[in-house]
């Protein structure tokens, strides 16, 4: 990490309990050094023990990435990392629009059978990420699944938890998956409008849908992390925590990139 992009980082992130007076014991290794050591093992798709000795030792990490996990604290310091980015923008906090799609990956063989499936129309076995961003490509909400897990029983889930955290959201642009009572469903119990962009018949080869490709261009920053390019992780929960930690290296950059002055 730049010390541009820890300027950026360290106002946003999550205040410890023992610098607010909860109590508790200060942490012995930095916050930099520990966001620096997830960082790397996402990015790069190493093993927790494979640890360079540059980092503090690896069960120290996991520790962190650990507690980060259980407590929500990742999803909350990319939700404001995510802010950060759309006001930098010229966007308003809060997303009112936004796109859902998924990826079928495969699972490495330590994801047991409990939490892996067969896609047969990507002919995949392993695992399915649902995820809904704004028009952005910025991620608002990812649901880690079998890969047998249909498209929309995983949307009428996760559309719910999208529409209870972000309450400005109105319209949704899918694909043709999601066609069905999910309409319906969406409008009378969630208050959004999912709006179903299809492929003409007429249509040969690669064709750039519109507001279908934010979803498709999320992805594929998703596949630049080595760590995502395969499931290698034992549960679900872990497995869109490191989605999360490959999005905020994303956007860290992206504010830390400097930008042209106007003359």
């Amino acid at each position: 990490m730049s010390d541009a992009e820890w300027a950026v980082v360290r106002p946003l992130l999550p205040m410890p309990g023992w610098l607010r007076g909860r109590g508790g014991q200060p942490e012995a290794y930095c916050h930099r050094a520990m966001l620096d050591a997830i960082r790397y093992l996402v990015d790069n798709g190493i093993k927790w023990r494979a640890m360079p000795a540059d980092f503090p030792p690896w069960d120290r990490v996991y520790a962190f990435f650990r507690r980060w996990r259980d407590l929500g604290l990742v999803k909350e310091f990319h939700d404001r990392l995510r802010r950060k980015v759309r006001e930098q923008a010229g966007r308003d906090p809060e997303p009112s629009a936004g796109v859902i799609g998924s990826q079928s990956v495969k699972a490495d063989a330590v994801v047991g059978a409990d939490s892996r499936g067969f896609d047969g129309g990507k002919l995949v076995n392993g695992r399915k990420r649902h995820a809904v961003v704004d028009t952005l490509g910025l991620l608002l909400a990812v649901m880690v699944t079998s890969a047998d897990v249909g498209d929309r029983a995983a949307a009428q889930v996760l559309l719910a938890r999208v529409a209870a955290s972000h309450h400005l959201l109105a319209l949704v642009w899918a694909d043709g998956g999601y066609t069905g009572s999910l309409v319906q469903y969406c409008l009378a119990a969630l208050a959004l409008v999912l709006a179903i962009v299809k492929r003409s018949d007429d249509m040969r080869g690669f064709v750039v849908l519109p507001k279908r490709w934010i979803v498709e261009r999320f992805f594929a920053h998703l596949m630049r992390s080595r760590r995502l390019v395969r499931d290698f992780e034992r549960s679900t929960s872990t497995a869109e925590a490191v989605i999360y930690w490959s999005m905020t290296q994303l956007m860290t950059r992206r504010l830390a990139r400097p930008r042209p002055t106007r003359a």
